[in-house]
């Protein structure tokens, strides 16, 4: 997969406290959507407030907080979403270090399945060679818009050879679209090429929508907010579940803490990606994408290494 994005750590830290503040201010008062003077309004009158008639007034319970560290080593906090799915699995069952492919997973309900996930970057891959190691599933970069301001259309000029190697190689598959769309509009364009490009192929795994942010450049994203990208979000997920495939959204905790509303994403499956040996969100996922840097035979540089929790069958 296309190197992950992740946004600097001043904007990030101002972007999480800001959110941090808003958020607590939305669930002490029970309004959405305060402008900055509201916000400080309410911060202020919360504050003054000292009448007789608000003296036995119940105080303010603070939301449940949890932290996380970003790939960069930066420590953040956020607020958990108590409308979101939490969890479920039992990391106590997980067997992962820092830095190592080795990894096992069984907490008697599930387990895992080891899978990567590769764009034209990675150059012609042998896929026998990866699925003799133990990899049994794939996500292929489909295709991706540009992020400058045409945001052009592109075809991964390595999916269809991969695609074709990979199911002969007898690779469960799944597909994946680099997103920057700054509307609806054009995330159903994203979702339109990717169905041409599949043209009724059948696939084992989800078609995934992949929003990211470019930090170190200009961007036709960088004005888009949270409430876009999640309604580019259902807009690309929905075209493709209508077309009959299953769609999936790619996240990391700063696109759940700071981007996403998680709560209008509930229906789709999530792949998390999450560099450190245990995953850090309080959210649901399906796949875990745990490193960006695993050596596969077969495959040339640095790969994606990911896991899939599957429910193991009742014996």
């Amino acid at each position: 997969m296309q190197k992950r994005k992740f946004i600097t750590s001043s904007k990030m830290k101002t972007l999480s406290l800001l959110l941090v503040m808003s958020l607590f201010v939305t669930l002490s008062t029970g309004c959405s959507g305060l402008n900055d003077a509201a916000f400080a309004g309410t911060v202020m009158n919360r504050h003054d407030e000292g009448s007789e008639e608000n003296s036995d007034a119940e105080p303010l319970t603070p939301p449940e907080m949890f932290s996380y560290v970003d790939a960069q080593g930066n420590t953040y906090e956020a607020i958990v979403d108590q409308r979101v799915t939490k969890c479920f699995y039992d990391w106590s069952k997980l067997k992962h270090k820092k830095g190592s492919q080795k990894i096992k997973y069984d907490d008697g309900t599930y387990t895992i399945e080891k899978g990567v996930d590769v764009s034209h970057h990675n150059g012609v891959i042998d896929w026998r060679k990866v699925k003799a190691q133990g990899y049994k599933f794939a996500f292929l970069r489909l295709g991706y818009r540009g992020y400058g301001k045409e945001g052009n259309l592109m075809v991964d000029k390595q999916f269809q050879t991969s695609f074709k190697a990979a199911r002969k190689a007898g690779m469960k598959l799944g597909v994946y679209f680099f997103s920057q769309a700054i509307n609806e509009k054009e995330a159903i364009e994203e979702a339109e090429l990717t169905l041409r490009e599949l043209n009724n192929s059948k696939l084992d795994l989800p078609v995934v929508f992949d929003p990211e942010l470019i930090p170190e450049d200009d961007a036709r994203t960088d004005e888009v907010d949270g409430e876009q990208f999640t309604k580019n979000a259902v807009a690309f997920c929905e075209r493709i579940k209508k077309a009959g495939y299953k769609p999936m959204i790619y996240t990391n905790l700063y696109w759940e803490a700071s981007m996403f509303d998680l709560y209008e994403l509930e229906k789709y499956p999530i792949w998390y990606a999450d560099y450190r040996p245990t995953p850090q969100t309080p959210y649901r996922f399906e796949y875990w994408q745990f490193s960006e840097s695993g050596k596969v035979a077969g495959i040339h540089g640095g790969a994606d290494l990911d896991v899939r929790f599957v429910k193991k069958k009742k014996k």
